[in-house]
Order: C-alpha cells, then sequence, then structure tokens
C-alpha cells in the first residue's frame, strides 16, 4: 500500500506533505499542477496526510470512491519519467 495525493491538492501545491516526508517520495515540477508520491518509495509511514492543508492526501485502500482515478495518476507521473 502507499499513500496518494488527489484532486484537491491540483493548483495548492501547499508542500507541507514534502516538508515532513521521511523518505522524499514526494514530487512535483514547476509545470505541474499538483504534488505526486511515489508508490515504489512511499513506506507508508502517513506523516504526509495530517499535514496537507486540503486533506488530498489518502491511503491507498482509503481514496475516496471519486478520486480513485488518482492512484493511476500518481503512478503515470513516475512511469512517464
Amino acid at each position: 500500500m502507499t499513500y496518494v495525493i488527489t484532486e484537491p491538492c491540483i493548483g495548492v501545491k501547499d508542500a507541507s506533505c514534502v516538508a515532513v516526508c521521511p523518505v522524499d517520495c514526494i514530487y512535483s515540477t514547476d509545470e505541474a499542477e499538483m504534488y505526486y508520491i511515489n508508490p515504489d518509495e512511499c513506506i507508508d509511514c502517513g506523516a504526509c496526510e495530517p499535514e496537507c492543508p486540503v486533506n488530498a492526501i489518502f491511503a491507498e485502500d482509503e481514496v475516496p470512491p471519486d478520486q480513485v482515478r488518482f492512484i493511476q495518476i500518481n503512478a503515470d507521473y513516475f512511469r512517464d519519467k
């Protein structure tokens, strides 16, 4: 399991989650409209979840039904790199 960043992050990119990640698995670029969690690097510690000011981060098995597509969106971000 991993954590997933969902739609509320789009356009916000607060970076509070990045600051607390112990393994630096949260990425973005200046051009990207949100942050992404690398599923291969995430250690499932959950430190990022409470830090998100827009409640965009969920454990993979707790992603709201209307946000499930972001599991694949996060994975695809790293596949395309």
